[in-house]
């Protein structure tokens, strides 16, 4: 069972991959993450991928007690495969629980900082840690203008409509503490994609938590394919809206009643 230790070498940490059609991807990227941080685990979440990536993930586990899999059987989204993992790393007492995508575009070489951060016993530090494209030193790598305007777009406009300061909202690559998951109702998440990363920091927010972004060079995937589709865009813009203005009537009615209790 894993137990706080070195932070910088990720024990206690629990990195969840969620995969479909990742075949030429998985194998270097859970290699670099093993590298860059040899006492986490690795939860590959395969969505019943038809390239295969199911049967590499199975044997990557046969090599390396490290990796574990859990398959289902058919396409599920992002943030499902994500819930999925925070129970199965609560129930095993992990420490630290990390999303990351699968496709290279994450560099799991800052993981060490971003759990350290998360690790840290200095007051006031964050329960989540986010790498960022979108702060002073963050960068993106051969991702199209559209894919950057987008995405800055989307941020801009979260931010506005929910009251924020963070750059990078819809960022998947993430370490959050197991006491800031474990506070939180997770059967009530149902969001998806750019929506579910929005989602779930707002729910570290409003349990009076702290959130850190940490720079990082975010890289368009190589191989494969991207899931991002319209689709998942919609979502997110309609669920931001939707939460901005629920949100905002709730800070109204709550001044009302202080007032007339005052």
């Amino acid at each position: 069972m894993p137990t706080t230790g070195n932070a910088r070498a990720g024990f206690g940490s629990l990195v969840i991959i969620p995969t479909y059609n990742e075949l030429q991807n998985l194998e270097s990227i859970v290699a670099r993450l093993l590298a860059a941080t040899p006492g986490a685990h690795v939860l590959i979440v395969d969505d019943g991928s038809p390239d295969g990536t199911g049967e590499l993930a199975d044997r990557m586990a046969g090599s390396d007690d490290r990796i574990k899999v859990e398959h289902r059987t058919g396409k599920l989204g992002l943030g499902s495969a994500y819930v999925l993992g925070f129970g199965w790393g609560l129930e095993r007492g992990y420490d630290y629980l990390i999303e990351m995508d699968a496709d290279g575009s994450h560099p799991p070489e800052r993981l060490p900082d971003m759990i350290a951060q998360v690790a840290s016993d200095a007051p006031g530090a964050p329960s989540l840690a986010v790498g960022s494209r979108w702060v002073p030193g963050g960068s993106v790598v051969n991702w199209p203008r559209h894919r950057q305007l987008l995405s800055r777009g989307g941020n801009t406009y979260a931010r506005l409509m929910l009251g924020l300061t963070l750059k990078d909202i819809t960022a998947g690559f993430r370490v959050y503490s197991s006491a800031t998951i474990a506070a939180m109702d997770l059967a009530d998440v149902s969001s998806k994609g750019y929506c579910f990363q929005v989602d779930m920091t707002l729910r570290v927010l409003d349990q009076g938590r702290s959130v850190v972004e940490l720079p990082i060079e975010f890289r368009e995937r190589e191989a494969g394919e991207s899931k991002m589709s319209q689709a998942i865009v919609v979502e997110a813009m309609l669920r931001v809206t939707q939460w901005g203005f629920s949100r905002r009537v709730a800070k109204l009615r709550s001044g009302r009643s202080q007032a007339t209790v005052g």
